[in-house]
C-alpha cells in the first residue's frame, strides 16, 4: 500500500495517542499496521483516537472501512458525531455541525442576534 502525506500525518497522531504497549506495532514499516489498528479501535474509549483511525481507514479504501465496522456494537442513538480537524499540525476533535444531532434549542439560540448586549428580534 502506498501512503499519502495525510495518511502519514494521521498515523503519527494515532501512534502518539495509543497506549504505550501498542506503540511498537504502529509503524509505517509494519505491513500489517492497518490490521493491527482494528482491535485498538474497538478496545479504546478515546473518541479522538477512534475518529483518527476511522479517517485513516477511509483514506485507505472502502474495504478497510467495512472491516472496521464489522462486529462492532451498535451506536447509541443520542451520541454526538465528531470529526477531526487539523490546523497547523494540531489534530483536534470537533463536533459535527447540523444534522439530527443538533438540538432545537441550540438552533433557536444560534438564530438570535445580539446588538450591544440586547437581543434583537
Amino acid at each position: 500500500m502506498t501512503y499519502t502525506k495525510p495518511m502519514i500525518d494521521l498515523m503519527r497522531e494515532i501512534r502518539r495517542r495509543v497506549p504505550a504497549d501498542d506503540k511498537p506495532s504502529i509503524k509505517l514499516a509494519n505491513p500489517d499496521v492497518l490490521s493491527e489498528l482494528i482491535p485498538i479501535y474497538r478496545a479504546t474509549s478515546d473518541n479522538i483516537l477512534r475518529a483518527l483511525v476511522r479517517d485513516l481507514m477511509a483514506m485507505a479504501g472502502a474495504d478497510w472501512s467495512t472491516r472496521l465496522e464489522v462486529d462492532v456494537t451498535p451506536p447509541v442513538e443520542n451520541k454526538e458525531r465528531f470529526i477531526t480537524r487539523v490546523y497547523r499540525g494540531q489534530t483536534t476533535l470537533v463536533e459535527a455541525m447540523g444534522g439530527s444531532g443538533e438540538s432545537e434549542e441550540r438552533r433557536q439560540e444560534r438564530r438570535k442576534r445580539v446588538y450591544r448586549g440586547q437581543v434583537i428580534a
